[in-house]
């Protein structure tokens, strides 16, 4: 991607494959499955058509995603190919042994380094809410859960000529748009995030989040992969470092 430019979905990038397991980079603005078998658009589709043997008929969604990221995310997905790898690796989600580490421009210029953000999130309960998700305390939150992101200031600088961060994004526990929620609560919104602005932060081509570093610690296979920095100037000249 040169100049926020996106490549085609059909060159998704095989970041990982083994017998058991296949690791693909998801491209922003991609969702991995639609319950309409009708629907194309989707990374479901794209693996049908790249890796036809991989096809699970069995399957609702013909692959066994063993996680999932949100439509805007890019990054890596994790797809078991067989019933016993999807087995192996939801047991090390479920037990907290997985290490997701993301990268996000954050609008606003954060002064401290490191944040530890410890805010429960619920579901906004308001009829006429604006966004899904909220964190404990907020009007019509409803059934808050216990949320731990840690934040990391990785440098510092400007995009689209306004006061904009770098952070690197550890999420300890793993609620519904938790990076999200919890960076706009700080008020530091991430940078296109069309639904945690209220629909006002429209003029970046996406949503600047990525999962950059993704470890399944597994006995038989370790899965180590960490992709490159979409968020730097080559990529997005709107984006320019003032200070790490």
């Amino acid at each position: 991607m040169i100049n926020g430019e996106r490549p085609p979905f059909s060159t998704v990038e095989v970041l990982y494959r083994s017998e058991n397991f296949l690791v693909v980079n998801k491209p922003y603005d991609l969702v991995l499955n639609w319950d309409d078998p009708s629907r194309t658009d989707s990374l479901q589709h794209l693996l049908q058509e790249r890796f036809p043997d991989l096809v699970d008929e069995s399957l609702t969604h013909r692959f066994r995603f063993v996680h999932r990221l949100d439509y805007s995310t890019s990054g890596p997905v994790c797809i078991a190919l067989n019933k016993q790898a999807a087995g192996h690796a939801g047991k090390a989600f479920s037990q907290k042994q997985v290490i997701k580490r993301y990268l996000a421009l954050v609008r606003g210029h954060i002064s401290e380094n490191n944040l530890s953000i410890d805010k429960a999130i619920g579901e906004q309960g308001a009829p006429d809410a604006p966004v899904p998700m909220c964190v404990e305390g907020t009007p019509g939150c409803q059934q808050p859960r216990d949320a731990v992101t840690q934040l990391t200031v990785v440098e510092k600088g400007l995009y689209e000529g306004q006061p904009a961060t770098k952070v690197q994004l550890c999420p300890v526990t793993g609620r519904r748009h938790q990076l999200r929620v919890h960076c706009h609560s700080i008020g530091h919104p991430i940078v296109g995030d069309y639904t945690y602005s209220c629909h006002q932060d429209t003029s970046p081509y996406r949503m600047m989040l990525h999962a950059q570093k993704l470890i399944i610690p597994l006995r038989e296979e370790v899965i180590d992969i960490e992709t490159n920095d979409p968020f730097v100037t080559n990529f997005d000249p709107q984006w320019q470092s003032t200070e790490r």
